[in-house]
């Protein structure tokens, strides 16, 4: 299976953020503990800060690539265009996050990704994207 790991705004900058939201991992350090779940497996990771960025790399992994493991970040609340893309994407997709974003800020309940996905893991911090992976293994 070839799954492509992508990451949206600021979570380039975890280990800096509140703990108690995205916990004491670096995204660095996230990416090596996906790498030792997703053993057998090919796996690429991307990360933007740009909504664009991030809509280019969901349409450039079809027909490439498998499965989809997503974290919007704060475009799980803001982005249709991302979802339409994900919509589009023919594999496995499966949205992410640290945090337990529907019990945080009112404006965190909007989420326009959830339904265009397989499955959703959260409030696990990294071990969200260890759920995911272990999800897609036993879903080939």
């Amino acid at each position: 299976m070839k799954i492509k790991i992508i990451n949206g705004p600021n979570l380039n900058m975890l280990g800096k953020r509140p703990k108690e939201h995205y916990g004491t991992k670096t995204l660095d350090e996230i990416n090596e503990m996906i790498k030792k779940e997703a053993e057998g497996c090919e796996v690429s990771f991307f990360q933007s800060n740009h909504e664009g960025d991030i809509i280019d790399e969901i349409q450039a992994s079809i027909g490439v690539w498998d499965a989809i493991v997503i974290n919007p970040g704060g475009y799980t609340h803001t982005s249709v265009a991302i979802r339409d893309a994900l919509e589009i994407f023919p594999g496995k997709k499966v949205e992410v996050h640290l945090s337990k974003v529907n019990e945080r800020d009112d404006f965190r309940k909007i989420n326009y990704i959830t339904d265009v996905c397989d499955k959703t893991f959260m409030g696990m911090y990294e071990m969200s994207y260890i759920e995911a992976i272990k999800y897609l293994k036993n879903t080939k």
